[in-house]
């Protein structure tokens, strides 16, 4: 995350949805906590399917759509913020990820909804949003449409691996407890998918792994009151059960055009009932040297020609 705007405005889909009105006020509150602008964006195209012997005239454009939808949701906000927040509208042709991309450019968090969604389809749409978040510069937040915010859940936790993966989830997660005045729990998982001799040397390995990973933070952000949380349940599992009192959870990402290979952050995004933020990591150029120089070289044998 090397190019993360983190002043940017808080940007947000808008859908046109009354489930996702919850999305656009989950947005506000958090650009209320950043003190940050809010910018609400609708994707379209500029052609619709109209139902049989309808005139296309009686039938509004989707730029018309898109614009009413827009209008709607800042109505909303006015309503429920005042004028405390500064709102810009973007009505933008083009495919989902195209429009958000682009709008999401300088943004310091993009925030959209998950649909009601089960079993393989939620996890094709976590799909579909985990290669979002590979785009993008900026976390992303899922945010279930069901879900409703509760005072007495404000905690946020953050799951790592002791990999760079962890690096730019970890700052998301420091950055967002310090604005939102919110206690913040690191899980790390030890779990192993078979059974191995009892090893009681595995909590003192993960606490290392854990003072790794936040080494820094704590000195940067001391006001943010740091749980640590070491555990043998499967991730996913660890995760669900901060879920059920936590407001957000974060977890890294892979960057890139197809983060195929992200299945904690796929089942954690369309599982948890909670709002998740994914915090793509972006390789740097140091780690990329360190990789090409732990890949060990190719040994050819050559057999003699006779």
């Amino acid at each position: 995350m090397n190019s993360w705007t983190r002043t940017g405005p808080v940007v947000v889909e808008v859908d046109g949805s009354s489930d996702g009105l919850r999305v656009v006020d989950y947005a506000a509150q958090d650009a209320l906590h950043a003190g940050a602008d809010l910018v609400l964006v609708a994707p379209f195209y500029n052609y619709g399917t109209y139902p049989p012997m309808t005139p296309p005239h009686q039938q509004a454009s989707p730029s018309e759509d898109a614009a009413a939808a827009l209008r709607d949701a800042a109505d909303q906000v006015r309503r429920r913020y005042g004028r405390d927040l500064v709102i810009k509208n973007i009505a933008m042709e083009g495919s989902r990820l195209k429009v958000l991309r682009t709008a999401a450019r300088e943004a310091r968090v993009l925030v959209v909804g998950r649909d009601h969604d089960n079993g393989p389809a939620a996890l094709i749409s976590a799909q579909g949003n985990l290669a979002l978040a590979g785009h993008l510069r900026c976390p992303v937040i899922v945010v279930p449409t069901p879900w409703k915010s509760n005072p007495a859940e404000h905690s946020i936790a953050v799951g790592i691996d002791g990999t760079p993966l962890s690096l730019a989830a970890v700052e998301f997660a420091f950055r967002t407890a310090a604005d939102r005045r919110a206690g913040l729990t690191v899980v790390h998982s030890h779990h192993l998918p078979y059974r191995l001799p009892a090893d009681d040397a595995w909590t003192e390995r993960a606490g290392l792994t854990v003072a790794e990973t936040l080494a820094g933070w704590d000195e940067e952000f001391p006001q943010v009151k740091v749980t640590r949380l070491l555990t043998t349940r499967p991730v996913v599992a660890a995760l669900a059960r901060e879920s059920e009192h936590a407001a957000l959870i974060i977890v890294g990402a892979h960057a890139g055009p197809l983060p195929i290979g992200d299945p904690v952050a796929r089942r954690t995004i369309a599982e948890l009932p909670c709002p998740v933020a994914i915090v793509a990591h972006h390789v740097t150029s140091a780690e990329r040297d360190q990789q090409r120089r732990e890949i060990p070289g190719r040994l050819d044998t050559f057999a003699p020609i006779t």
